[in-house]
């Protein structure tokens, strides 16, 4: 009966008639939401394009209706600000919901497994794909594995979890499969799965060149056939477009003037390559000659714990995380580096500001944030100021709350590397694969070009790819 009731609720909320997947969809995470079975877990893939977005969201609006609690989660600020927008509903950091931190004992903040004071709530996370269980030594959250510790704080307390993702995207950094999309994986932490994967593509794939080409890439993924550069189909579409080097920058001045900063990326095979284009958009279309400028857009390139003590909206600035600088206050050397005091706004927080101090080397190198040797540079240089502290504790404690020990690390985000920006969306997405032949290909190379092109809602971009993959078009 209830079954029933919650069957023809979700489906009187979806915007269209569902199709034969999504319905198979709708009756599984019915019998799920409605099981005494405390130990059991949702696992729902689904392809762009398959439909998943809109399910999901008819689902937790028809939840939020009959008062079943609810938390929407994702890994990054910014899917999490994508989670929110289509959900209707909020939704914060895996890393907010599940940790908190604990007294600062080292040089950076330590973070435990917060205990879990919900009950009979229902966990969505979105982005499962990114969600990583390697146990790194030097994390400072938990026990360093991400998805051990989001399952534990679940399961403590008479909650169930649903977890949504694309198995055909990026895995986290390190591993060669996403395990929170995993049936097997998931099993082995004692839990009834209930598991299905959309495939039925119900977006018109003959109207979205995005959508046609993700959907290519993605069965060549499935097939595991990784012999040549895929082919991009291109013609008949408006939303996908081949262009050279020599047109790159009227195009991208044109999405920033029409769509603005916020709404257009370039997605990049390395950080070198990324830090090349950073420049040459910072010089050649945005006139700027300053180091960094009033307006720029950066990346915190390494978690920070220090500048937010104040704030309640969160306990760190996470690696990842993309700020504007609102105002410059004063730009100097000081032990072999260079600051800056600046303003900084977080544009996926509705614009909460920040006074922070930066420090710039980071910007203009290869390396994804300071090096190791620079870091310890860093950390004898600003020693030496507290030499007279006979204690060595006091002297730890002095170093460990210094502003220029705890300056937050940036790069500009204009362009990234597509692990940075997995988890958004962008309305104008530029790929630049760099130089790719035949012998490059392989799975890797399929789920990156994947992840790029399905972080673009509106149009992709086609940077300098060879004839073989895009034909004529210049």
């Amino acid at each position: 009966m209830l079954y029933s009731y919650l069957i023809d609720k979700i489906k009187a909320n979806f915007p269209f008639e569902p199709t034969k997947d999504q319905l198979k969809v709708i009756e599984l995470l019915s019998e799920f939401i409605l099981t005494k079975e405390s130990k059991s877990l949702m696992l729902i893939k689904g392809y762009a394009g398959t439909g998943k977005t809109s399910l999901i969201a008819s689902v937790i609006k028809v939840l939020n209706e009959l008062k079943q609690k609810t938390v929407l989660l994702a890994p990054t600020g910014r899917a999490a600000k994508v989670f929110s927008s289509y959900a209707g509903h909020p939704a914060y950091t895996i890393h907010k919901e599940i940790y908190r931190q604990k007294t600062q004992t080292s040089f950076e903040a330590d973070f435990s497994l917060d205990k879990n004071f919900k009950k009979e709530t229902l966990f969505f996370v979105d982005e499962a794909s990114m969600i990583s269980n390697q146990g790194f030594s030097e994390s400072l959250f938990g026990s360093g594995r991400l998805l051990d510790d989001l399952l534990s704080y679940v399961y403590s307390s008479n909650c169930k979890l649903v977890l949504l993702g694309d198995t055909a995207q990026l895995p986290p950094v390190g591993e060669e499969l996403s395990p929170a999309l995993s049936k097997d994986e998931l099993s082995l932490y004692g839990l009834t799965v209930y598991d299905y994967s959309l495939k039925e593509v119900v977006r018109q794939v003959s109207e979205s060149g995005i959508l046609a080409n993700a959907t290519s890439i993605r069965n060549l993924i499935h097939e595991q056939r990784f012999l040549s550069l895929p082919e991009f189909k291109t013609l008949d579409f408006d939303d996908i477009e081949c262009i050279s080097g020599g047109q790159l920058i009227d195009r991208l001045n044109t999405c920033y003037q029409s769509d603005g900063m916020d709404e257009t990326i370039v997605v990049c095979r390395s950080n070198k390559r990324a830090n090349l284009y950073n420049q040459g958009i910072r010089n050649t279309i945005l006139y700027r000659e300053e180091e960094l400028c009033v307006g720029d857009m950066v990346m915190a390139v390494k978690n920070n714990y220090y500048w937010t003590e104040k704030f309640k909206e969160f306990d760190f600035i996470a690696n990842g995380e993309i700020l504007k600088v609102n105002r410059i206050r004063k730009v100097y050397e000081l032990y072999g580096f260079r600051f800056a005091d600046v303003l900084l706004s977080f544009p996926d927080y509705d614009g909460v500001e920040i006074e922070v101090k930066v420090i710039l080397n980071t910007l203009y190198s290869d390396t994804p944030a300071l090096s190791r040797e620079e870091n310890e540079q860093l950390f004898y240089k600003v020693a030496e100021d507290y030499a007279h502290l006979t204690r060595k504790k006091d002297r730890y404690e002095k170093i460990r709350n210094d502003v220029h020990f705890n300056a937050l690390q940036v790069k500009f985000s204009y362009a990234v590397t597509c692990h940075k920006a997995q988890g958004g969306q962008w309305s104008n997405v530029f790929i630049d694969q760099g130089y790719m032949t035949d012998d490059y290909v392989d799975s890797d190379y399929f789920r990156w070009l994947y992840t790029a092109v399905t972080r673009a809602t509106q149009k992709v971009y086609l940077v300098n790819f060879p004839k073989q993959q895009v034909g004529d078009y210049y």
